[in-house]
């Protein structure tokens, strides 16, 4: 080999080890100072609906609206016209465009100053990833570099995603989705011509082009985005013509802020989350929201309204509002009255009728008497503090009368309906110490307003409630044992609730709904039901104070009727009459239905001759769950007669239940344990009945 070709083969050698040792160079440096992919990547935290719509976004710990986008979240045409305008080949170039860095050199020797950056998406993306204040040729080389080392890492559409996130908009907003919500007040998947030039236009001088501040410039910005669009054949001249006519917004909206409560309790619960799904409708809740609030102020100051609105199908929460205005301080707003622990006044009676009617004791048309009356010391008064006499009891219930609803509890029994109500997962928190009494008709127990929705769920199930949830505090889901109440029962009740007259000047009808009225003056309610969904209705204050004057029928009644209308939602038929429901008139009623008659009242009961003696609770071989399995406080068996003459004394295996004999035709038994008993009463005549019972 000559020396001439020996040199020159050392030379080329030399040539590429030298290539070698700068790639060797590059690619540790890459790994050394890898881009912040990781930081860009850090965006709000979003609070969706059911249908993934935003409920409610938090700002990141620097204070930005920072949605994460996508180019499937927006309007196509905004990214054509985004590559048309900001990097025509964006899809060819690996992050720098040596084609536009010669056009914008040559630019700047032309006139002197900067026209146009040269940059591309992937240098864009660089400079939002690292912002920096100084425009120099070291910090242009630095963009560069990182746009390089970003094509490497990520895809075209990674890419453009990341410029749809971080792109500037003025002020704490940042990317396309923010900006769609606070301009134009809705997601950027689709858009008028108009609004995606703006989009556009705006990032590179987010802060001189605010169309809230500077309108033409953002106007004339705007226009420079269409004309180009037009040029590269992504718009047509009468496309580009009428967009330019459009003028552009002059107010910043805020971004979605619905179920303020929710959203709080989400992070609590998840913290660190990035995306919390919900079971909530974003246009129900944002309906309920706006009647709470104007319910508040139309009722008087601190005044506070809670709304729970459930698909009593699915047990979907598609609405929960915790207060009329969660920022209001003088209301208390911060305060969650839709799971707060409050007296439900009369809104329980409908699951006392329910009961009766499903032990056969009632009829619709069944005479009750409606006087004063003295349970064991206990003299419940009306609320208007009048009595009617003999009324129906279907007349009874949509009156909401009290001494009816006492009697019919007492002949059922407190405890039995506690156990009823266990099977929809809802238990009355009953004051310190005391066990369930008849005060529980009028309202003398404890539970929050989804624990009343839930049970009124059952009457558009034919009487199988669902558990109801919102998907953050609660999964909605059936119940798998018995049923709150019979199908008959459910319909019965639901049948003489759907003729209670609604509110004057109510928008809505065909909702059949119960009001209730806390002593005191504290709470007022109001629960209604179509034949799919449930919405209840709590008024009052959120400290607990009395509000003279504050009803169900007044307060809540028409918030809750306003709330139907405000909805949406079609009003669902009630479910029709099941099997063996029906509605006949007194004198088609058997003898014993006829009447509803009690001694222990102090009223005279049926006149003639008594019958014999007759359990009529617990029937003939009843399972009854007391809570032996379940639970250390375990329920009173509440036994219960009809007949006979006073007084009864009562056998359980044989051995007496008390030395001495009672008068009342209810009494209770607390057992020592499970398994099988049998119960007796004898009456003063001697003459006796026996069941036999399973207790669990």
């Amino acid at each position: 080999m000559t020396p001439r070709l020996r040199r020159a083969g050392i030379g080329a050698a030399g040539a590429v080890l030298a290539g070698l040792l700068v790639w060797a160079g590059l690619e540790a440096a890459d790994r050394v100072f890898p881009p912040p992919l990781d930081e860009a990547r850090v965006v709000s935290a979003e609070v969706l609906d059911r249908n993934d719509a935003l409920l409610r976004a938090f700002a990141t710990k620097e204070g930005r609206w920072r949605l994460k986008t996508t180019a499937a979240d927006v309007d196509p045409r905004l990214v054509s016209m985004l590559v048309a305008y900001e990097d025509k080949r964006f899809y060819d170039h690996s992050g720098v465009d040596p084609l536009a860095l010669l056009r914008a050199a040559g630019q700047l020797v032309r006139h002197g100053r900067i026209v146009s950056g040269g940059s591309t998406l992937s240098m864009q993306v660089a400079r939002l990833m690292e912002p920096r204040s100084e425009r120099s040729l070291f910090a242009k080389l630095r963009q560069m570099a990182r746009a390089v080392q970003i094509e490497r890492r990520l895809s075209k559409a990674d890419i453009l995603d990341l410029y749809l996130t971080l792109a500037p908009y003025g002020g704490n907003l940042e990317g396309v989705r923010a900006a769609s919500l606070a301009w134009f007040g809705k997601e950027p998947k689709r858009l008028s011509v108009a609004e995606a030039a703006l989009l556009v236009a705006l990032p590179q001088l987010p802060e001189k082009r605010r169309p809230d501040r500077y309108p033409d410039r953002a106007k004339t910005a705007r226009g420079r985005v269409i004309e180009r669009a037009v040029m590269a054949g992504v718009l047509d001249a009468g496309e580009a013509g009428r967009a330019a006519l459009v003028a552009v917004p002059g107010v910043r909206q805020g971004l979605p802020a619905l179920g303020a409560h929710l959203a709080g309790t989400a992070r609590i619960k998840k913290p660190g989350e990035r995306l919390y799904r919900t079971r909530l409708d974003a246009r129900i809740q944002g309906a309920l929201e706006s009647v709470a609030r104007l319910a508040a102020e139309r009722l008087g100051p601190k005044l506070s309204v809670a709304m729970i609105m459930a698909d009593a199908r699915s047990g979907d929460i598609v609405a929960r509002v915790g207060s009329s205005d969660y920022f209001d301080g003088s209301r208390r707003g911060w305060v969650d009255m839709s799971e707060a622990v409050r007296s439900p006044g009369s809104a329980l009676k409908p699951f006392i009728y329910a009961l009766a009617f499903e032990e056969g004791l009632i009829a619709q048309e069944t005479i009750i008497e409606d006087r004063p009356s003295d349970f064991s010391g206990y003299r419940p008064r009306n609320f208007d503090m009048t009595y009617q006499g003999d009324v129906s009891i279907r007349r009874a219930l949509q009156l909401s009368l009290n001494v009816p609803a006492v009697k019919l509890l007492e002949a059922t029994g407190p405890s039995r309906l506690l156990v009823h109500l266990r099977r929809a997962d809802v238990r009355l928190q009953l004051p310190t110490g005391e066990p369930a009494g008849l005060s529980i008709a009028l309202g003398g127990a404890g539970l929050t307003l989804q624990d009343l929705v839930q049970l009124y769920t059952a009457f558009p199930n034919r009487g199988k409630a669902v558990k109801i949830g919102d998907g953050i505090t609660g999964e909605p889901g059936q119940f798998s044992g018995d049923p709150l109440m019979t199908p008959v029962a459910a319909w019965q009740v639901a049948d003489v609730l759907s003729s209670v007259l609604p509110p004057p000047g109510s928008p809505v009808g065909g909702i059949a709904y119960k009001t209730g009225t806390s002593y005191g003056y504290r709470d007022a309610w109001a629960v209604g039901f179509d034949g799919r969904y449930v919405v209840g209705v709590w008024v009052g204050r959120a400290d607990n104070g009395a509000v003279p004057g504050l009803t169900g029928y007044v307060s809540a009644a028409p918030v809750l009727f306003e709330a139907f209308s405000r909805s949406g939602v079609a009003i669902s038929r009630l479910p029709e009459a099941p099997l063996g429901a029906t509605r006949d008139a007194l004198a088609a009623l058997p003898f014993a239905l006829r009447r509803f008659a009690s001694t222990d009242a102090g009223l005279p009961a049926i006149k003639g001759r008594e019958t014999p003696p007759r359990i009529v609770y617990p029937p003939e071989g009843a399972r009854v769950e007391l809570g032996f399995k379940t639970s250390s406080d375990v329920l009173p068996l509440v036994l219960k007669l009809q007949g006979g003459k006073a007084p009864f004394r009562w056998l359980v295996n044989g051995k007496p239940l008390s030395d001495d004999p009672e008068r009342r035709r209810t009494s209770e038994w607390h057992p020592d344990g499970g398994g099988f008993s049998r119960l007796t009463v004898i009456d003063a005549d001697g003459r006796a009945a026996s069941v036999g019972v399973f207790l669990e």
